[in-house]
């Protein structure tokens, strides 16, 4: 063999090795292997041209270009803090945290430079807006209802960015030191307007039951009175329907009764035993002590 017929050979053969790497070349190029956590966006003569999704996917090899990889991992946007104005003209300090995560890369990327930043910016905003329609007191109770409304806000907001806020959070409220004594000095004074509420109360009640105890008391007498007024109106009317049977004796009859008893009970009395009665009385307890005999 010819030095010519060698070197043709050995160029023959390197252009059959040049062109089984091109073609090499052409097919790796015209793979691509998409990470689970990613996109890419695919750009054709510098326009867009489609999204491949994670997994083995195909392109036109030096037409098609890869140009932006986007991570589709929900990421957290660094903890910030707001001034804001309430409804009632108290000036907080919010801290917020935003999570969100990429959906359709090919909006984030043409429509949208900063994600980060932009996102920021809007929460920072919403934020303010929806703290000054609510009082200082709506705030601090009704947190949730704000972090509802404040992500609601910003998926509407980031929506056509091609982004899902997945979870909004407000971290702290910090009210400045002139406002924390003031709401400090109130706290204290409705706790001594309760203190005092409830012994008012307590005084009230115990002036209830006292009067509650002397109606009763009232009453409970005005019984036993009314009881003992009819014993008594008994007595008299038996005694009035013995004179209407008997007539004069039965009259005599009781006084001589009472006579009687009122003796007993002197002569029971403790001091001297000697007792002066004057004769007319004599003759009276003895008319008395007939009368009670022959009532016997």
């Amino acid at each position: 063999m010819t030095e010519d017929q060698i070197i043709g050979l050995l160029s023959s053969n390197i252009i059959y090795l040049l062109g089984a790497a091109l073609v090499v070349v052409i097919i790796l190029k015209g793979i691509k292997i998409v990470p689970q956590s990613e996109k890419y966006v695919v750009e054709r003569f510098g326009r867009l041209h489609s999204v491949l999704g994670p997994g083995i996917n195909f392109i036109v090899p030096f037409l098609d270009v890869a140009r932006h990889k986007i991570s589709i991992l929900e990421r957290q946007l660094p903890n910030a803090t707001q001034d804001a104005i309430t409804k009632d003209n108290v000036l907080v300090q919010i801290d917020t945290s935003v999570f969100y995560r990429i959906l359709e890369p090919e909006k984030t990327v043409y429509r949208i430079r900063d994600v980060d930043g932009a996102i920021a910016t809007t929460v920072a905003g919403i934020v303010r807006a929806e703290i000054g329609k609510m009082d200082l007191d709506e705030v601090q109770s009704n947190r949730a209802q704000l972090i509802e409304r404040i992500q609601e806000s910003v998926e509407t907001a980031v929506d056509d960015w091609g982004i899902e806020v997945t979870r909004a959070e407000i971290l702290d409220v910090n009210l400045d030191q002139a406002t924390r004594d003031a709401m400090l000095q109130q706290l204290n004074a409705e706790r001594a307007r309760r203190a005092q509420v409830t012994e008012a109360e307590g005084q009230k009640r115990a002036v209830e039951l006292q009067a509650d105890a002397e109606l009763y008391a009232a009453e409970q007498a005005a019984k036993a009175r009314r009881v003992q007024a009819d014993a008594e109106a008994y007595a008299t009317g038996v005694v009035a329907k013995a004179i209407q049977d008997n007539g004069i004796e039965a009259a005599q009859y009781q006084v001589a009764l009472k006579q009687v008893e009122a003796l007993n009970a002197m002569g029971k009395s403790g001091g001297s035993q000697t007792i002066v009665v004057p004769a007319n009385a004599l003759e009276a307890f003895g008319d008395a002590f007939k009368m009670l005999k022959g009532g016997k």
